[in-house]
């Protein structure tokens, strides 16, 4: 046992796309609470969203672009894919190219190496037809869920998230023991400065950059009213707003519901 408690995983080391499928998945089963196609677009664009609250990537016009960072992510291939490509794609068109089983499959294994959640397959007639990943320690899931609903309801973050540049009539004490500290909620392997450090919040009550990200994402999902029926959608909303890849990935699920709305009446 103690040395495994070093080991045990944090709210703060989850990714975006892991943050988002631990939410997504049901605790006791293991299966998506969502169509697979919803999971896995969703998932595609908690790469992108992850990848760009790194710095590695951004929207320039209408296309998605390399920055030339190369901060440390375990989606170093989506990055270099988006590197390699000469021409830009939108946002929309990388969730319907980053969209698929074996992503999926991917980053549920990467949250099983790590005890979060556990890989249980299936047999029919002697052979594995499905695996299922229901939740092993419910640690980092409870603390997601409280970051969130904070964010929703408007209170402070606790710890409050540090400004990136303190007023002159700020406090040197009050900031100096937080400086260190890492953001509620998720965060990416190792983050460098560009966005995790961030722009300063006016308002005090604003969650950080990675909780509003994958807000939206919930929103974009279908997950978020599920999770937390009782709260405020204007609030919601506004948290949502204008996010770029959960933008892609509502555009994404509604052209596949018409497609399957147009082969349901041939």
């Amino acid at each position: 046992m103690d040395a495994k408690t070093p080991e045990t995983p944090k709210a703060a080391d989850l990714s975006l796309p892991q943050a988002f499928l631990l939410l997504a998945t049901n605790d006791k089963d293991g299966k998506p609470e969502v169509p697979v196609f919803a999971l896995r677009t969703t998932l595609a664009g908690a790469i992108l969203a992850e990848l760009d609250l790194l710095g590695a990537i951004e929207l320039q016009g209408k296309n998605v672009r390399a920055t030339g960072a190369a901060p440390p992510t375990d989606f170093q291939r989506e990055l270099e894919l988006i590197r390699g490509k000469s021409r830009g794609h939108t946002p929309k068109r990388w969730v319907s190219m980053l969209e698929g089983r074996a992503e999926v499959q991917r980053v549920y294994e990467q949250m099983a190496s790590r005890g979060i959640v556990e890989q249980v397959g299936e047999k029919h007639l002697g052979l594995f037809k499905s695996t299922r990943y229901p939740e092993r320690d419910h640690g980092p899931e409870a603390a997601l869920l409280q970051k969130i609903e904070t964010a929703l309801s408007g209170a402070p973050s606790a710890p409050a998230k540090p400004e990136a540049e303190a007023p002159d009539t700020a406090e040197p004490d009050a900031q100096a023991p937080d400086a260190q500290a890492p953001e509620a909620g998720v965060t990416g392997a190792a983050e460098p400065d560009a966005k995790a450090s961030g722009a300063a919040k006016p308002d005090a009550t604003a969650p950080d950059d990675r909780i509003t990200a994958l807000i939206a994402l919930l929103h974009a999902a279908g997950l978020l009213g599920k999770l937390f029926p009782a709260a405020d959608r204007t609030r919601a909303g506004e948290l949502a707003k204008d996010y770029w890849p959960s933008r892609a990935v509502e555009d994404e699920l509604r052209m596949i519901r018409l497609a399957q709305e147009e082969a349901a009446t041939l």
